[in-house]
Parts: C-alpha cells; sequence; structure tokens
C-alpha cells in the first residue's frame, strides 16, 4: 500500500518546499524505503517550456522529454531518480486534458465543472506513481490562499477523506520572519497560514518553520498551540551551507521518525548514516577554482539552477570549491573579465540577444587554451565562430539568428518546419549518441554510447562538416550517425561543445564526466 506525503507553503512563495520534500524523501530512502516525488504547479501554462526563465528559473527536462519546474531536478539530484511526466504537472495541463475529454464528449453531455472534474484529473494524478513506490511525495506549488492553488487544495482534501489517516501525512512549510527592530521572530505569520489551510479542511501533521534564527521552545509551543500541531511536530529549518545538509537537520529533529509513525509503516532496513558522512567528506575544500558561466540571465543564477548544482558537486569530488561567476554576455567589457577565470562555460538558451558576446568568449576560450565548456547552444556558438573564424566562412551563422545567412551552419530539421505551437516542438528527452575512439569525449565518458537528455530545435548543419574538421573541429559524437552531438578541439587541454545538456544529469557524489573533466583540467592549468 503506497502512503502519500503532501507537502503546502504559506506565507510567501519559495520557502523550499521541493528541498524540503526532497530532504524527507532522502531520510525516507535511508530507512529502505522507495520513494518519489510529484510536483503539481498551479499556474496556467501548460508548461514552463515557453515561459521567461525570469518568471520561473530553469526549465528541467525529464528523460521523457516533460518541459518542468527545476524542483524536479531537486528530486532527483537528492533521491537519485530519474523523473518523468507523471512528475510534473500544471494547471494548464489538467485544464486542457478534462476540455479534451469535454469536446469528445466523454462526460455524457454533463456540466463540467472544477468539482468534481477538475478535482478528480488531479486526484487521478495523485497516485500516478503508486505502482513505482512506497511513498509518494506531492509537493502543490504556490501558497496557501492563492486563487489558482484551490482546486489542487480541494483535490488534496478529498484525497485525505477518501483515505486511511495512516496513509497520509500533510506538511505545511511557513515563514516565521525575524523582526530586527523588536529583536523578535514572530509566529503570527504561520498562525494564519495554518488557519486557512484548515478553512480548506486540512489540518497538517507537521509544520516546517523556516526561519534565520533558531526557534526555542517557547515559540515552538506558541506554535503548537496556535495551530493544533505536536510540539515536537514544529519543525525548524534554518539556512544551511549546503541544500545537502538538510536531511541531516531534519533527522536531528526526528523528522523521519515521526513520519513513519504516523504512517505507521516498518522500516525496511537499519538507516544508513553513510549517506550524511560523504556528504560531509566532500566539503573539505583545500583548492579553488573560479568558473565563469557567460549568458544572457546573469543575475538570475536559478536560470542554471542545474549547470550551478553540476559545477559544485564536480568540483566537490576533486575536493575543491568551485568559485562560479555569472556573466552577462551583452556586457560591453566581457573579454577583459574572462582574463579573471581558470575555466569558462557557455550554456544553453534560445533566442539572438548575447549571441556575439558568446561568440567572443568562445574566440578568447580557444586562442587563450581556457578550459571551455559548450552545452545546447553553446556548442552551436562554438560551430559559429570556428566557421567564421577558423573557416573563414564570412557571416557564418545559425537561422535562428539569420534566416538568409550564406553559410547556414546551424539549422532547423526538415520535419521539424511546419511548427504550430511554440511549447513541444523540439527534441526533447533522452537521445543516444555514439562517441568516436581516440576522442576527449571518449576518454571522459569511457563509453562508445551514451544517452543524454536534449531541449533544442536546432543542429549543426551536417553540410559543414568536413569543411570544419579541416580547420581543427572535430564531431566526435553523433545521433544516428547524421547529427553532430557533441565537437572539440583537440589541439586544446579542453574545448568541447555538447548538443545535450548534461546538467541533467549530475548527482551529489556522481558528478558528471564534462563537468568533472572541465575542473580537472582547471586545476592542472592554474
Amino acid at each position: 500500500m503506497t502512503k502519500y506525503i503532501f507537502i503546502t507553503g504559506g506565507v510567501v512563495s519559495s520557502l523550499g518546499k521541493g528541498i524540503s520534500g526532497a530532504s524527507i524523501g532522502k531520510l525516507l530512502q535511508l530507512h529502505g524505503f522507495k520513494v518519489n516525488m510529484i510536483k503539481f504547479d498551479p499556474y496556467i501554462n501548460v508548461d514552463p517550456g515557453t515561459m521567461n526563465p525570469y518568471q520561473h528559473g530553469e526549465v528541467f527536462v525529464t528523460t521523457d522529454g516533460a518541459e518542468s519546474d527545476l524542483d524536479l531536478g531537486t528530486y532527483e539530484r537528492f533521491l537519485d531518480v530519474y523523473t518523468s511526466k507523471a512528475n510534473t504537472n500544471t494547471a494548464g495541463d489538467i485544464y486542457q486534458t478534462v476540455i479534451n475529454r469535454e469536446r469528445r464528449g466523454d462526460y455524457d453531455g454533463a456540466t463540467v465543472q472544477v468539482i468534481p472534474h477538475i478535482t478528480d484529473e488531479i486526484k487521478r494524478r495523485f497516485v500516478a506513481l503508486k505502482a513505482d513506490c512506497d511513498i509518494s511525495i506531492i509537493e502543490i506549488g504556490g501558497t496557501v490562499g492563492d486563487i489558482e492553488g484551490l482546486p489542487f487544495m480541494e483535490a488534496a482534501r478529498q484525497f485525505q477523506l477518501e483515505n486511511k489517516k495512516e496513509d497520509i501525512f500533510s506538511i505545511h512549510v511557513t515563514l516565521v520572519p525575524y523582526i530586527a527592530g523588536a529583536h523578535e521572530l514572530k509566529t503570527k505569520p504561520t498562525q494564519h497560514s495554518v488557519n486557512k489551510l484548515r478553512e480548506i479542511g486540512i489540518s497538517p501533521d507537521m509544520i516546517i518553520c523556516r526561519t534565520e534564527h533558531a526557534l526555542d521552545e517557547s515559540l515552538k509551543r506558541k506554535i503548537s498551540l496556535f495551530c493544533n500541531v505536536k510540539e515536537e511536530c514544529v519543525v525548524e529549518a534554518l539556512d544551511a551551507p549546503s541544500i545537502y545538509y538538510i536531511p541531516e537537520a531534519l533527522y536531528e529533529q526526528n523528522v523521519d521518525s515521526l513520519i513513519i509513525e504516523k504512517l505507521n509503516i516498518k522500516p525496511k532496513k537499519k538507516f544508513d548514516k553513510t549517506w550524511f558522512t560523504k556528504i560531509k567528506s566532500i566539503s573539505k575544500f583545500d583548492k579553488k577554482v573560479k568558473i565563469a558561466v557567460v549568458g544572457k540571465y546573469a543575475d538570475l543564477k536559478d536560470a542554471y539552477k542545474s549547470i550551478d548544482e553540476s559545477l559544485n558537486i564536480a568540483a566537490a569530488e576533486l575536493n575543491t570549491r568551485a568559485e562560479v561567476h555569472y556573466l552577462g554576455a551583452e556586457d560591453k567589457n566581457l573579454v577583459e573579465k574572462l582574463k579573471n577565470y581558470d575555466a569558462i562555460l557557455v550554456p544553453g538558451g534560445f533566442g539572438n540577444r548575447g549571441i556575439e558576446g558568446k561568440i567572443k568568449t568562445i574566440t578568447y576560450a580557444r586562442r587563450n587554451k581556457i578550459p571551455f565548456l559548450g552545452i545546447c547552444l553553446g556548442m552551436q556558438c562554438i560551430v559559429i565562430e570556428s566557421s567564421r573564424n577558423l573557416a573563414k566562412l564570412e557571416g557564418a551563422n545559425s537561422t535562428e539568428f539569420d534566416e538568409n545567412t550564406k553559410y547556414p551552419v546551424i539549422k532547423i530539421l526538415d520535419e521539424q518546419k511546419n511548427i504550430k505551437y511554440r511549447g513541444g516542438t523540439m527534441r526533447l528527452g533522452n537521445y543516444k549518441s555514439e562517441i568516436k575512439k581516440n576522442t576527449l569525449a571518449h576518454k571522459l565518458y569511457k563509453s562508445t554510447e551514451i544517452e543524454e537528455r536534449h531541449r533544442h530545435r536546432y543542429e549543426m548543419n551536417p553540410e559543414f562538416i568536413k569543411v570544419l574538421e579541416k580547420v581543427g573541429l572535430s564531431v566526435s559524437a553523433y545521433h544516428k550517425r547524421v547529427l553532430p552531438e557533441i565537437v572539440e578541439i583537440k589541439t586544446h587541454p579542453f574545448f568541447i561543445g555538447v548538443q545535450f545538456h548534461p546538467e541533467f544529469a549530475s548527482r551529489p557524489m556522481k558528478a558528471h564526466p564534462l563537468f568533472k573533466g572541465l575542473i580537472n583540467t582547471a586545476l592542472k592549468n592554474k
């Protein structure tokens, strides 16, 4: 019988519901339970694929090609699972599903309403992973009281009513703000948030309090009394040096034991603290490497969340601290600033803005033998830069940026030209690639066949491969022996571009070879 943990949030957004849920999931895994997580976002967009990163941060891609919230990256990194379409849901997708059924006549002429039709579809998705796990953690995005989130809260209330009490555990994440002028932590926002949740019909079993200062026993008693939650179930969540320290912080407050007791389940194995030890062991750094990430969202770290995590994970495995700086691709002093860095990375993206800055960055890294990694659009910029500066194809470009370029070294596939909608039209999800031997790619992966996640529409034009290889840019991996997947320069210490997104596959203590190779080369070059 699958058990369910619901996680809701109150007071303000971005409190770390996803990290809280993933940390609890990790603790339950260490007890031997099979755990997975599902995200429900109340916005009307069908997925975040067409949303500006300033609105929603990074778009994370699942193995089966679903474009999802960045929280799914957190789930994967903490739980070491592979997420799929079943792990991500939005109000837009749910409403679209119900409306499509109505158009087909599936409801036999009934009046289609939020209750029961929308809430029934939400509940159907609550149990999507029940065959694959012992415990399913369900995170409902947004903040309690938001109008768009009400159908999800109502569905959760109905779900709790329809199932046994011992099968459901409800967690509410709130903010306990510190008022500097009064030198006081205030519990009133938490009280109001829980009261709002209870008005909907959900009484939390546990409250996780995000706070900048430790909660004393009197504050915990107050929250317990006013929110009708046992005192031991009022949990303090202080900021931590690393998000991977949070599971141990929750363990020390018996969060896992309280959940196991309420759900009436027995651990499947003796609790394994090795994970805590390993996490701490890779945080004692005696070296540092400075890495420049050059993109057009330099002031928004969440736009490159998985890249940031991948660089830090890889550096930690090399007993090194990654000092990652985000530089704007449109910065007029960009090249001058690059002189201060040990390694450079150009990430993926869409649109023409900042392209010339990225190309100048690549020229600098190539000429000065700076370790360089280009991801997705970053690889395409390598191809453009090499075409212009090595092959002397003046004006070479991607047809995404110049439809009339004389040298379309990056172009869209013929089968992708008839596009009706902006979302879901790309090469998305896992695709296999064959790697050539005696290449940097082969040395890093130690394999001739890999499978990585993609999110792009434009491809390197195979017509220009021979021209570019003559001037030193080699294609070291292909998809189906036709589409270039990896390019590199053999005479450079580390200069490689990949059409896919390796950052989505990084895990703590399982650094991706591309990121590890980048940092390792940077250390050797210092």
